[in-house]
């Protein structure tokens, strides 16, 4: 077989844009690794790079930043032949074809062989979910074994999985959702304060921890980042990591206005460097003996990528989109 099928988009727009197409496989070069991909999860920033947002794409492209599959071959003999991998950032989707297809070709500088029997729907949401959150945590917000960490949006797979793994690290855990009813969900990841949020929850913050929290990660993004940065004790960081609502920037932004006096701000975006640097196996292991939760919400197949990118884009799926191949 020298053929694959894989996602294609040839313009921006909406989800009807992404085709099933046949196209041939990669043939990996001296550095590259070839992948039969097993599964992939759906991210938001691939919902802006098809609406045409992400500066530098060039069309026809074949979506997706991450991957989990089987190595098929690998010309530096840097894997073995069979190996379970994952792959993640690093230019796919973007620079280079990515994970919606049957096969991938990526850099061997951007693949993590990972030693499980974790069915492939619950591993093709854990690459860029668990990178995400490792360096928001752990690089941006240099998060300490006795600190208060609030997470904004907290019932977002990247907020779950914050969640676990900061209280596995002896962090306390509060965290926000607009709905009342996800609050069990939240506790049962290791939340111990969850605040209703209604757009401002500064005060109410406040009110529970009057000092303010030690580190706070916004999943939300510039509509909510300067309430977020409210909520936090001086010298307490806050990093914006996520964004749902399709805005980039302020209005109008005056920092002495809108960060606190010693507080700090950063983000968190990630390359392929920080993929390796996350302890992707350990971490895996974590979901398999189930002290980190993983929450996938649905599961679509590679010819029902329109009904998935659809599904992400209403915000439909309750957690992780993961697409089957």
């Amino acid at each position: 077989m020298d053929s694959m099928k894989a996602a294609v988009i040839h313009h921006p727009g909406g989800p009807e844009v992404l085709k099933i197409e046949g196209r041939p496989i990669p043939t990996p070069q001296a550095g590259e690794v070839l992948i039969r991909v097993k599964a992939f999860g759906l991210n938001r920033s691939e919902l802006f790079t098809r609406q045409g947002l992400s500066p530098g794409v060039i069309f026809p492209r074949v979506l997706g930043i991450e991957a989990v599959g089987l190595v098929e071959e690998a010309p530096g003999a840097e894997f073995a032949k069979g190996d379970i991998v994952a792959t993640a950032m690093g230019g796919m989707g973007r620079n280079f074809d990515g994970g919606y297809a049957e096969y991938t070709c990526v850099p061997v500088t951007q693949v993590q062989v990972i030693k499980t029997g974790l069915p492939w729907e619950t591993l093709g949401a854990i690459p860029e979910m668990l990178q995400t959150t490792w360096g928001s945590l752990f690089k941006s917000l240099r998060l300490g074994k006795s600190d208060l960490l609030l997470i904004r949006r907290g019932t977002t797979s990247v907020g779950l999985a914050a969640a676990a793994i900061a209280k596995n690290h002896g962090a306390a855990v509060g965290a926000t959702t607009r709905r009342p009813d996800r609050e069990q969900l939240l506790q049962s990841s290791g939340v111990h304060q969850v605040f209703i949020d209604t757009g401002t929850i500064a005060k109410q913050v406040k009110e529970v921890f009057p000092r303010g929290v030690d580190k706070v990660l916004e999943l939300i993004g510039t509509t909510t980042l300067a309430d977020s940065l409210r909520c936090a004790k001086q010298r307490g960081i806050v990093c914006m990591t996520g964004m749902v609502r399709n805005k980039w920037s302020f209005d109008d932004f005056s920092p002495m206005d809108v960060i606190p006096t010693s507080v700090c701000l950063t983000t968190d975006d990630g390359g392929p460097e920080d993929f390796m640097l996350t302890p992707l196996d350990e971490l895996v292991g974590q979901v398999a003996a189930g002290t980190l939760r993983v929450q996938v919400g649905k599961v679509f197949k590679l010819v029902d990528i329109v009904e998935a990118h659809r599904c992400m884009e209403e915000n439909k799926a309750g957690g992780k989109i993961v697409v089957l191949t």
